[in-house]
């Protein structure tokens, strides 16, 4: 079945951990700017909002990749980059409309969130307001996301400033 994190930005206190777990279980290093979920803080209004790869059922990133590196898992519904046969290119990261797909200078390859590749994410374990929850395919959530991948693919979104 697939997954999603479902993110409730009014529980989010901007603590971070989201981002020190999830670089921790993937680098080995409690290190933020090399996390594949990123909390953003806007200080005009005082808010965090908490962002990670959307898992898309039609992915632009797949669908862009020349050299295959990125594929859709079934049946759990993850979108993996295969380290191995990315060259860097970044198309995908174009090609992501919600902009979470990450370069990783380092290594030379692109980074995304791959739900942990098990049950629970480690973001979402050791959420101290738990605001991050694994949800499964047919959420109203997914159903919302689902609705605005399509109207931008039809052209029909309104670039606001």
């Amino acid at each position: 079945m697939q997954k999603l994190i479902r993110i409730e930005p009014s529980k989010c206190i901007g603590c971070k951990t989201c981002e020190m777990a999830c670089s921790f279980k993937h680098t080995g290093e409690f290190a933020p700017s090399r996390s594949r979920i990123f909390n953003e803080v806007f200080l005009d209004e005082a808010k965090f909002i908490t962002v990670t790869c959307m898992q898309c059922d039609d992915p632009w990133c797949v669908k862009a990749c020349p050299k295959s590196a990125i594929s859709k898992e079934m049946p759990s519904g993850v979108v993996i980059v295969d380290r191995d046969r990315c060259v860097g290119c970044r198309t995908c990261v174009s090609a992501c409309p919600f902009g979470m797909i990450k370069y990783v200078p380092t290594l030379g390859v692109v980074d995304k969130c791959d739900l942990c590749g098990g049950d629970t994410p480690e973001c979402v374990a050791f959420c101290p307001t738990q605001c991050l929850t694994l949800e499964e395919e047919d959420t109203p959530l997914r159903q919302k996301v689902l609705r605005f991948v399509d109207a931008m693919k039809e052209g029909q979104m309104e670039v606001r400033k």
